[in-house]
C-alpha cells in the first residue's frame, strides 16, 4: 500500500490520523474535508486505502465508503461514533469497508490497516489471475471463430483447421492469436 486518502473535516483527526500512517510505509497521503472533495479525488487518483471520519459536513459518511467501495479497489476504513458503530458496520461491511469506533486504538487501527491490506493484495492476485483468464477465453473465442471460417470457406475438418492455426503460428514465430486475427482479417472481408 501507497497511498491513502483521509476524509475528516477536523484537523486534528487528520493530522492523528496521517502520523499514525506514516509509520505504515504511505508515501502519498491525500487528506479532503468533505465528501465532495473526497469523490473528487477518488476520480482522479486511485488509493490504496480511505480513511473516512464520520460526520463529515456534507453527508454522513456511510454513502461516500459504499461509493468509494463500488469504485475502486481500495481498502476503506470508516470511523463512526461507538454508539453507532454496530448499526453502520451491518449496513457496509456487505461492501468490504470495515467500521471501527471512535475514539480508535492506536493497535486497533494499525490491525485494521494491516487486516485491509492483506486482503486488498489478496484481491488484487485474484483480480489479475481474473484477467488473465478472460484473456485466455476471449484468445479461445477468436482462435474458434477463425477455425469455424476455415472450415467453411476452405472446407477443412475441424482437426486440419486446428491443424493449420498452430502449424502457422510455429512457421511464423507467433501467437495463435495473432495467427487466428490474421486469418479472420483474410477471410472475413
Amino acid at each position: 500500500m501507497n497511498s491513502v486518502l483521509i476524509i475528516s473535516n477536523i484537523g486534528s483527526t487528520m493530522e492523528i490520523i496521517s502520523d499514525l500512517l506514516k509509520g505504515e510505509q504511505f508515501s502519498k497521503i491525500s487528506l479532503a474535508q468533505n465528501a465532495s472533495q473526497a469523490r473528487r479525488s477518488i476520480t482522479e487518483f486511485n488509493y490504496d486505502l480511505i480513511v473516512i471520519d464520520t460526520p463529515l459536513p456534507d453527508e454522513s459518511g456511510t454513502d461516500l465508503s459504499l461509493t468509494a467501495a463500488e469504485k475502486t479497489t481500495a481498502g476503506i476504513i470508516l470511523i463512526v461514533d461507538q454508539n453507532r458503530v454496530y448499526e453502520i458496520s451491518a449496513i457496509v461491511e456487505d461492501y468490504g469497508v470495515f467500521a471501527l469506533p471512535k475514539p480508535v486504538a492506536p493497535e486497533f487501527f494499525y490491525q485494521a490497516v494491516k487486516l485491509l491490506s492483506a486482503s486488498r493484495k489478496r484481491v488484487m492476485m485474484l483480480e489479475n489471475k481474473n484477467q488473465e483468464l478472460q484473456k485466455k477465453i476471449e484468445e479461445i473465442r477468436i482462435v474458434d471463430r477463425a477455425k469455424l471460417v476455415l472450415i467453411q470457406v476452405l472446407k477443412m475438418t475441424e482437426p486440419q483447421a486446428q491443424r493449420y492455426i498452430e502449424k502457422q503460428s510455429m512457421d511464423l514465430r507467433q501467437t495463435r492469436l495473432t495467427t487466428a486475427e490474421t486469418i479472420l482479417r483474410t477471410y472475413e472481408s
